[in-house]
């Protein structure tokens, strides 16, 4: 390396242990007749999740369910969704055994269900039923079902023709409401919001589809690419939900009692995220106010909405809640007080709570950030001509004492491919920055954040408009002089594995690759993939087996002969997803040829790594690859 690149070297790298082995991820807050609660996933205990509790009136947290619990869902797969409460009562899914578990505070967890073939996920408490409702997918369906608190079989309440989630219960019981759609479409494509009268005994009636699109969907055209997302009630007759009919996830609020319907924020901003997993919240209702999380421009804001004119009748309107965090997720709120998951460029995730009447929050990172402040490097949007000429997004990271012409960039591509790269703190990025490299966060055409039109940039176009927006802004980075042309590396997981590959295959502009259990054979996902995804590649590439000439031409697998530079993998040896044999065939056609090549294998791992040591071994391991090849 150059005298100027090494005078810009931070004195001390951050340590991939403090980035991977020992902070928890928070997921699915919850706050509920005063009391919060919220899931805590542990690298330390190999990915164990657990489920905490902070009493009423605050106080550190007690853990509900220690060790062997482990709570989690993998009903399709992703799962999410794996607790709900009310009063006193809490049930959650317990991965030992997949089976729904039942907690009356203070006591000890029994269970409800019996273990078999089958997963639950993604339910509520219908408290004066004496039941849990949600989701069960069993024999390759989902069925809406309820599960006495005292324990049973599952009741089929509803049946859908596909998928199904998200149920929200009316305040006074009386309505279901819940999101259903079918393959080929994934829930952020084609979507139906339904509702259904819960009769006295229990059962519903009357199912119908009330919007979005899809069979039968009474509100919009049956053929229009409309999504719904996260059903909210407002009242017992009130019902708030998301949809992109207007190009945008906004909220639109439902009368049920007359059938009416009334837009209540008609921005360019998005009040949703693609619902990869159950448990997602961007809104959340105290029982006077309504609160919800906006994405502009990549960056989260959290707002008030108000659902009524002002004495002059100007319209609904949104009031911004003043605090410091642009990365949220997870909101909830009860009696005046709301919960996220926040965190922003220079702090850790964290639960944020905020007073709704004082405007006080109060933030407790999931751990304190190892790095003084002049040590972070914080994140510049970038926007480049992407694709085909279009106005394209990416974060920007400098390395630590600035960006120079002989830096090395690390290009990453997000996974989904329908994901964001999101400002908050990522120590994983500092890791990279405080070692001199500048990394470049790409939300590549396909992104969400930035409305429908700008995700379906990758319809029938992945493996080519991912690959050129991330080899466009590597060439912006390289032409204004805050990158080396000769020292760019891509790396990514899952699709974002996918991309990378493909960068490698087609373009010029990569002289190192790391994948990540990344999709090597399109084809090969697109005949064997679990149920969730088994239509996707159908809107990402073309139907399969009709556009099989296609899947081959974007297949990195069938173009390994094009790579030619070193690539790394790592693969959990026991993915349902993205099976080990993809990687394997993908690495051997490598080696064929003569490439360095290096292949990491984990046992116990699946699609996407939970144990904190194998994720500071593959950090490590990535890092000391791209810097042995570039002779750093």
């Amino acid at each position: 390396m150059s005298t100027a690149a090494t005078r810009r070297r931070p004195a001390e790298p951050l340590a991939a242990a403090l980035v991977e082995g020992r902070t928890p991820s928070l997921k699915e807050p919850l706050l509920r007749d005063g009391r919060l609660l919220w899931l805590e996933q542990r690298p330390q205990e190999q990915g164990r999740t657990t489920l905490m509790l902070q009493p009423a009136g605050g106080g550190a947290g007690v853990e509900l369910t220690p060790n062997p619990c482990n709570l989690r869902s993998r009903v399709h797969e992703y799962g999410g969704g794996v607790y709900a409460a009310s009063g006193s009562d809490l049930v959650f899914v317990d991965d030992g055994d997949r089976c729904l578990w039942h907690l009356n505070l203070p006591g000890a967890p029994r269970r409800l269900t019996t273990p078999g073939p089958r997963g639950f996920a993604d339910g509520l408490i219908d408290g004066p039923r004496r039941r849990w409702l949600g989701v069960m997918e069993a024999e390759g369906r989902d069925q809406l079902v309820a599960v006495p608190l005292a324990g049973g079989e599952p009741q089929r309440l509803h049946q859908p023709a596909d998928f199904c989630g998200y149920a929200a219960l009316s305040p006074d019981g009386g309505q279901l409401a819940w999101v259903e759609w079918q393959q080929p479409f994934m829930p952020w494509q084609r979507s139906q919001l339904w509702l259904a009268t819960v009769t006295a005994d229990g059962e519903l009636e009357g199912a119908r589809p009330v919007a979005g699109s899809g069979p039968g969907a009474a509100s919009t055209d049956e053929t229009a690419a409309v999504s719904v997302f996260q059903p909210l009630w407002i009242s017992p007759t009130e019902l708030v939900v998301a949809s992109d009919a207007s190009g945008w996830w906004n909220l639109q609020r439902l009368d049920t009692a007359t059938g009416t319907w009334q837009a209540l924020l008609p921005l360019e901003a998005e009040f949703a995220m693609p619902q990869w997993v159950y448990g997602m919240r961007t809104t959340a209702w105290d029982g006077q106010q309504l609160i919800a999380a906006a994405c502009r421009e990549g960056a989260w804001q959290l707002g008030r909405v108000h659902l009524t004119p002002d004495r002059v009748g100007t319209p609904r309107a949104w009031e911004p809640l003043e605090q410091p965090f642009d990365d949220l997720a997870g909101l909830s709120a009860d009696a005046g007080t709301l919960v996220a998951i926040a965190s922003n460029p220079s702090s850790p995730e964290g639960l944020l709570e905020l007073d709704l009447d004082t405007g006080v929050w109060h933030h407790t990172p999931v751990a304190a950030c190892p790095l003084p402040p002049e040590a972070i490097s914080a994140p510049e949007p970038l926007w480049f001509a992407g694709h085909g000429g279009a106005r394209t997004h990416a974060w920007f990271y400098p390395p630590v004492g600035g960006a120079h012409p002989e830096a090395p960039l690390l290009v990453k591509g997000h996974s989904g491919p329908t994901a964001m790269a999101r400002r908050g703190l990522s120590l994983a990025i500092q890791f990279w920055t405080s070692r001199g490299w500048g990394v470049v966060d790409v939300n590549y055409g396909g992104s969400t954040g930035f409305g429908r039109a700008y995700r379906e940039r990758l319809d029938g176009q992945w493996g080519v408009v991912d690959v050129a927006d991330c080899a466009a802004a590597a060439h912006a980075l390289v032409a204004t002089g805050k990158a080396s042309g000769k020292r760019i590396a891509i790396e990514g997981g899952s699709a974002g594995g996918f991309t990378a590959l493909a960068a490698l295959c087609f373009t010029d502009v990569f002289r190192a690759g790391a994948s990540r259990y990344g999709v090597t054979d399109p084809s090969a996902l697109a005949r064997e993939s679990h149920r969730f995804e088994a239509r996707y590649l159908d809107g990402l590439i073309g139907p399969w087996p009709e556009a099989q000439a296609t899947y081959e031409a974007r297949s990195p697998l069938a173009h390994a002969d094009q790579i030619s530079c070193p690539v790394i993998f790592f693969q959990g040896l026991d993915d349902l997803v993205v099976p080990p044999e993809q990687t394997e065939r993908m690495a051997a056609a490598l080696e064929a040829n003569d490439l360095a090549v290096e292949v990491q294998r984990f046992a116990g791992e699946g699609h996407g790594f939970r144990s904190g040591s194998v994720r500071i071994q593959v950090l490590e391991a990535t890092e000391a690859f791209f810097r042995r090849h570039f002779q750093l």
